[in-house]
């Protein structure tokens, strides 16, 4: 592999080389060999390598077309691995487990800060045959993601992807394991897609939802509800209903209080 490599900062280009951290880390996943995965970002091949050689199929996707020549000579060693040379954000995730035969899989992915979020919510909410995501983000983004109620890192990002999978940090990695170095370290997030976990019917409702609940992050629930356009006496007998003060701030409820708060306001 070409450490020479002309990385491109529009794409968050940051490779790891180091092959034995790669299969340390493929082994904590613990996954079958017949598993089929989904890998977000190529790069230049060296945990693509590994993914072919442990797994029944693999779906490589690349957006820098720079990398075909490399990355298609992988296919004269691996006759499990496919690579799409698209932006995955522009293709349809229905497209994408149609060419899987509509098996259940595994995404894998060193996802750049940027399209972090985009990536995972759009797997979250539009696939039907998903089983977890291991996704390397900025170690601030999996906290984010992972963080309990009363936390500074708890949001309305927290909120929507715990209503539909289980978040947890399962690897720190220190920014000098990739090439070029950036400038704070990540982690390794295991996503479980559990998308009947609180039986949520309308999904997109939902997610509007905790972001107007969360919109103004120094007001309280109570206000920022107000401000969303709820009735306010409803809104005050739906909060006391639940056990909870007016006075109190999104960030304090748990996931589950979220849900029975739409529940009784939609």
């Amino acid at each position: 592999m070409d450490k020479k490599f002309n990385y491109k900062k529009k794409f968050g280009q940051n490779f790891i080389y180091d092959i034995n951290f790669l299969n340390s880390l493929l082994d904590s996943f613990k996954l079958e060999y017949d598993s089929v995965i989904v890998e977000i970002g190529a790069g230049l091949g060296t945990l693509t390598s590994a993914l072919a050689s442990r797994y029944k199929q693999v779906l490589s996707y690349e957006i820098d077309k720079d990398l075909i020549e490399p990355l298609n000579s992988l296919k004269n060693v691996y006759s499990n691995l496919e690579f799409v040379f698209k932006d995955i954000l522009k293709e349809n995730v229905k497209d994408i487990e149609a060419r899987l035969n509509n098996e259940e899989y595994y995404v894998i992915a060193n996802l750049p800060y940027y399209i972090t979020s985009p990536i995972i919510f759009k797997f979250l909410l539009e696939s039907s045959f998903l089983k977890k995501m291991f996704v390397m983000v900025q170690l601030e983004v999996g906290e984010r993601f992972s963080a309990s109620p009363h936390s500074k890192e708890y949001g309305a990002s927290t909120v929507i992807l715990n209503s539909l999978a289980d978040c947890k940090i399962v690897k720190l990695v220190k920014r000098n394991m990739f090439t070029p170095m950036p400038k704070v370290d990540s982690c390794v997030l295991e996503i479980t897609i559990n998308k009947r976990k609180f039986n949520l019917e309308e999904g997109s409702s939902f997610i509007d939802f905790v972001q107007n609940s969360f919109k103004m992050k120094r007001k309280t629930l109570y206000n920022n509800l107000i401000s969303a356009g709820f009735n306010k006496e409803v809104v005050i007998n739906t909060i006391v209903s639940l056990g909870l003060d007016l006075k109190v701030r999104p960030e304090e409820l748990e996931v589950k209080d979220f849900v029975k708060l739409y529940n009784l306001l939609k």
